[in-house]
């Protein structure tokens, strides 16, 4: 754009005519001068939220290529994390970006991350747009205990978990009229319940109802999912475990804890892997206790931790906070 008249002009020239409050006053010139408004308290209703995240080798110039990448569409990065561990040649990056779809289409800003991870041999690179990508499609295991899954089947109907649960699958039998069985029909989620003996697990069933989720989220299923299993299905899974990992492990850790006497007890969302209780820790919440506390209230603030816990462990997987770091570590931005 040019304009035929420096700005010091054109103040003289609104000023000589009306008296004005100096904040509207530079509206004013500005409209006057550039026909445009410098109002920008209302974004506009075309842009849309992106997400991105990146693994690749470190070298020099990889957020300049990646600014780039976003800005050359128009698109403009609200929020960027970047993670380069020390005396390690590795390099992570979750960046939040708006942009405007009818200038950048989905497919074309597929396109253009995959000419940037192409150009640095990324491990990792994957682009969501939360308002145009169908939502994460899951399947949940449970087993008697049902508080996290209540809480889930909860966060789902109010949004706060941005998922869709294709169906609940129990080795545990719940009666027609139970709260979770009401639910669930009032809402057309399947309930499958599969019993388990130490002689079958009905994994082959669990895995034909579940081939087509995007990832398995463990609500105290209390069955150990098989490395066979594991493998087949190809795709992660989260669980809740009822303690502070790495300390008890198993069984019981509530009553692990209490006859330990600890100070802090906690839930643990990791990722699961044939190793029991091992896999990469995503979540971790604690509490503080006393010997005020007695077994019963051990378990009652437990369970409220492992609701919180799984609950933010599944919303920070599907909003693209979490990244395999390591063997068996991860980077949660």
């Amino acid at each position: 754009m040019h304009l035929t008249c420096t700005f010091p002009e054109a103040v003289m020239a609104v000023t000589s005519k009306i008296q004005t409050p100096p904040l509207l006053l530079v509206h004013q010139i500005a409209q006057e001068v550039t026909g445009e408004s410098l109002d920008s308290s209302t974004p506009s209703p075309s842009l849309t939220h992106g997400i991105h995240v990146f693994h690749c080798s470190d070298e020099v110039g990889i957020v300049a290529k990646l600014s780039e990448c976003i800005a050359s569409r128009g698109g403009n990065i609200h929020v960027a994390d970047i993670f380069v561990p020390e005396n390690k040649n590795v390099f992570y990056s979750r960046s939040e970006f708006v942009f405007d779809p009818a200038k950048w289409p989905r497919v074309q800003m597929d396109e253009d991350f995959l000419k940037l991870s192409k150009i640095f041999n990324a491990t990792k690179s994957v682009v969501r747009v939360p308002d145009l990508d169908p939502k994460f499609k899951i399947a949940v295991l449970a087993s008697k205990q049902d508080h996290c899954l209540v809480d889930l089947l909860h966060g789902w109907q109010d949004g706060r978990l941005p998922v869709n649960i294709s169906c609940i699958i129990s080795n545990h039998e719940r009666g027609p009229n139970t709260h979770v069985i009401r639910f669930l029909e009032r809402h057309g989620i399947p309930y499958h319940h599969l019993g388990t003996s130490k002689e079958s697990k009905r994994e082959e069933e669990i895995l034909g109802l579940v081939q087509d989720t995007d990832f398995l989220v463990l609500a105290r299923y209390m069955q150990v999912l098989s490395g066979s299993f594991l493998n087949n299905y190809g795709k992660d899974v989260i669980n809740i475990h009822h303690g502070l990992l790495p300390s008890f492990k198993g069984g019981n850790p509530s009553r692990q804890a209490f006859v330990a006497g600890v100070k802090l007890i906690g839930a643990t969302s990791h990722f699961v892997t044939e190793e029991l209780d091992a896999g990469p820790i995503i979540e971790q919440m604690v509490e503080r206790v006393s010997h005020r506390d007695n077994l019963r209230s051990f378990v009652q603030k437990s369970e409220n931790l492992e609701k919180q816990c799984l609950a933010k462990a599944i919303r920070s997987y599907c909003e693209l906070r979490v990244l395999p770091y390591e063997d068996n570590r991860t980077v949660v931005f």
